[in-house]
């Protein structure tokens, strides 16, 4: 299927292709050819047959690119601002442009709604068509508008307040060659800044050029004068020493973005009711399958058991689930022990992004790829005001180009779809499993059904699997509209049949990233420290060849640590995930061997419980070693006391003088070791002497007859062992 961002290489002719829309009909596209990465190419969007495309696809001819150098992975620092606000300026140019498909695709139409456009905004035509191709280039997302920021220059960025004035002159100074202003230092940063809580910020009906105006009679006066009425006024300096308001101004929009500026000038709550970004209503959306995802989740009505013991109930999972609005399909799910939270959903979202043979693989389910067809990136996803709102779902929005509604607090009726579909599997699937929760009461010595929990976490998952195909494919749905289109081509209100129709008369809005595009958006975003052990996150430390190239950890060894932006993932410790300098990809970096030790194959989760353990357990070994350290000193201490006891009274008793007992230190050595030499001798193969060595005794004779008496054999040696020790000697 050719779907919305797919990248097209063309094999004889070594070009690429972004797919930018596909009609309803499935019959024409619209793409664009790219330009060789490094090179300035102008190129815009024509339109292409499906069908010529997907021969072309099926013969050979081309590839669909499943690797997109084209896609960026932008991290900006959040210390620069100036980021943030050329991607801002971009999208607000051409945000209303790139939605008017397929209009903004054709040369005539294009130019027309960009004349109105530039009247309004006052932008250049080749402005417009340069963010226009890098949007469309970068596949279709605000993430794109990112591209070559990091190869600028120093725009945006804080320079030095030595040397000359810097800056365009004033038309006074090119004129007249009087200079004005001054270079902008810390010092005149702080005052900037409190003008701006003082004069601007509270809610008050001033412009920023009163509050320039106040700051300067405020702060930069050199005095004050009388005029008649004895009215002091404020004396200036002359205009070389001044802050220019260009400066001033320029200094407020580096320092606050427009959502910043606009909550301090007239608070939270005016700010959401006249400039928050408008989302428009869900009524009237479901235009097409991936128009709008709805996603919810819920604490599942059953009690699951431990898969490493059986014996141990583990509570009930919490579910997620993403139903597509158009055809009631679910294209995606999620059972763990995560509550409601961006953790959950993001699970569920890449379910939902993935491939589904592979997925059910996983389960030891095996299916065909038309069972589950569902592995695209829809246009909208509507939500809880909750989970995804916050800012960890920011990737999501501006990597993928999704657009995220929130449905008002205690609005469930806006998420009906997802709601019922709930409800569906409940009915139809958990309640007749083993540890089901029955919602009427337990009589009087009924078993506790929380006891009868068989199922583990993958099983149940397993089984969720399954009840999701049956829904997908057999659940008729007779309370579906069907519209006039679908009545005609007789089409049958089943969740999958529907999905397939919309594919092939209402498509286009799907859209394809690379996989590991996807999964990396989906990850949230933390701070590891580079340290002379290695790149540290909670507790643990990598490395990557990045690091061990540039030497990171002998430079952290010998200048100090600093801080890195990394990904991870939190089901896995084996790896965190280092975006490129340049925003382009990222790197593993894997565990160091001294850390592999204790934390491969673990969760996130699992070592931050390990070292507080360990942390723990070195806080409650904190009494015993005290007591220890304590024990272990005085015997050392009592052993200093008796020697030098002795060796002070011998020293009484001696008429040496310290001269002679300095020059005697060699002797005294040498007869020293060679007295040390025989108390630490080994003697090897001595045996130990016998208490009482055995004696020979001599039987009775036969004609000594029975009155003889038992004595001792009389010889020259007393024993045999008087023998063995002459012949030892």
């Amino acid at each position: 299927m050719i779907a919305a961002g797919n990248l097209i290489e063309w094999i004889e002719t070594d070009y690429m292709e972004r797919v930018l829309w596909v009609d309803s009909h499935y019959k024409e596209c619209y793409v664009i050819r790219l330009n060789p990465l490094g090179e300035e190419q102008v190129y815009f969007p024509v339109l292409r047959q499906v069908k010529a495309l997907t021969s072309a696809l099926e013969e050979g001819q081309a590839i669909v690119r499943p690797v997109d150098p084209y896609m960026n992975f932008p991290v900006p620092s959040p210390d620069n601002t100036q980021a943030y606000e050329d991607r801002d300026k971009a999208w607000e140019l051409i945000k209303d442009l790139v939605k008017d498909v397929p209009d903004i695709y054709d040369k005539t139409l294009r130019w027309a709604a960009l004349q109105d456009r530039m009247d309004e905004s006052g932008a250049t035509a080749k402005t417009y068509y340069k963010y226009l191709r890098r949007y469309w280039a970068g596949g279709m997302t605000e993430a794109a508008l990112f591209h070559a920021h990091d190869r600028k220059g120093g725009k945006g960025k804080k320079k030095s307040a030595d040397g000359s004035k810097r800056g365009r002159p004033s038309r006074v100074s090119k004129t007249l060659g009087i200079m004005t202003g001054v270079n902008i230092t810390e010092e005149i940063e702080a005052i900037f800044s409190l003008a701006i809580k003082v004069f601007y910020n509270p809610r008050k009906p001033k412009s920023l050029p009163k509050a320039y105006k106040d700051m300067i009679d405020e702060w930069f006066s050199i005095g004050d004068i009388t005029d008649r009425d004895g009215n002091k006024i404020p004396l200036l300096p002359s205009e070389e020493e001044l802050p220019t308001f260009a400066s001033f101004k320029s200094w407020y929009y580096r320092s606050y973005n427009t959502r910043e500026r606009l909550i301090a000038k007239e608070g939270k709550r005016a700010f959401n009711l006249k400039h928050r970004p408008l989302l428009s209503s869900t009524k009237d959306m479901h235009f097409g399958p991936g128009a709008i995802y709805q996603v919810d989740a819920t604490i599942a009505d059953i009690y699951l058991v431990s898969r490493f013991d059986r014996t141990r109930l583990i509570g009930r999972p919490v579910i997620y689930v993403i139903v597509d609005g158009f055809s009631r399909l679910i294209p995606g799910f999620y059972v763990g022990l995560e509550g409601p939270s961006w953790t959950g959903a993001r699970m569920a979202l890449a379910n939902a992004f993935e491939d589904k043979v592979e997925f059910c693989a996983r389960y030891g389910i095996t299916i065909t790829k038309d069972q589950w067809p569902c592995q695209h990136v829809p246009k909208a996803i509507l939500a809880d005001n909750g989970e995804l709102k916050s800012k960890a779902s920011d990737n999501v929005v501006s990597g993928l180009g999704i657009t995220l509604l929130n449905a008002a607090p205690f609005r469930a009726d806006w998420k009906g779809i997802v709601e019922q579909t709930f409800n569906l599997l409940n009915v139809n699937a958990i309640k007749w499993a083993p540890g089901a929760v029955h919602k009427r009461e337990r009589e009087r010595g009924e078993k506790d059904h929380r006891l009868d929990g068989k199922l583990t976490l993958e099983e149940f998952t397993a089984y969720m699997i399954q009840t999701v195909l049956e829904h997908n494919q057999e659940k008729y749905m007779d309370y579906y509209g069907l519209d006039s289109d679908m009545v005609a081509q007789h089409v049958s209100p089943y969740p999958l049949d529907l999905w397939n129709w919309g594919i092939q008369n209402r498509g286009g809005i799907l859209r394809a990233f690379p996989p590991d595009y996807i999964r990396y958006h989906l990850m949230p975003k933390e701070e590891a420290t580079v340290t002379r052990e290695g790149i540290r996150f909670e507790g643990m430390f990598y490395s990557c060849d990045t690091a061990m190239r540039e030497a990171w950890f002998e430079q952290a060894a010998s200048t100090g640590v600093w801080k890195v932006p990394i990904s991870y993932d939190f089901r896995s410790t084996n790896a965190i995930y280092l975006p490129a300098e340049n925003g382009q990809g990222f790197e593993r970096c894997e565990l160091t061997p001294k850390s592999e030790e204790l934390y491969k194959n673990k969760t996130i989760e699992e070592a931050t419980d390990y070292n507080e353990i360990a942390k723990l357990n070195r806080d409650l070994a904190g009494p015993r070693k005290m007591q220890s350290q304590t024990e272990y000193n005085a015997k050392r201490q009592a052993i200093i006391e008796k020697a030098t006891k002795r060796t002070d009274e011998e020293l009484k008793q001696s008429d040496k003088s310290n001269n002679e007992r300095t020059k005697e230190i060699r002797n005294n050595r040498r007869e020293e070791k060679e007295l040390n030499r025989l108390a630490e001798r080994h003697d090897i193969g001595k045996k130990p002497p016998l208490e009482n060595p055995a004696r020979v005794i001599e039987m009775p004779r036969k004609e000594d007859g029975p009155s003889s008496e038992l004595r001792p054999k009389t010889t020259k040696r007393d024993s045999f062992l008087d023998i063995l020790d002459e012949e030892e000697h």
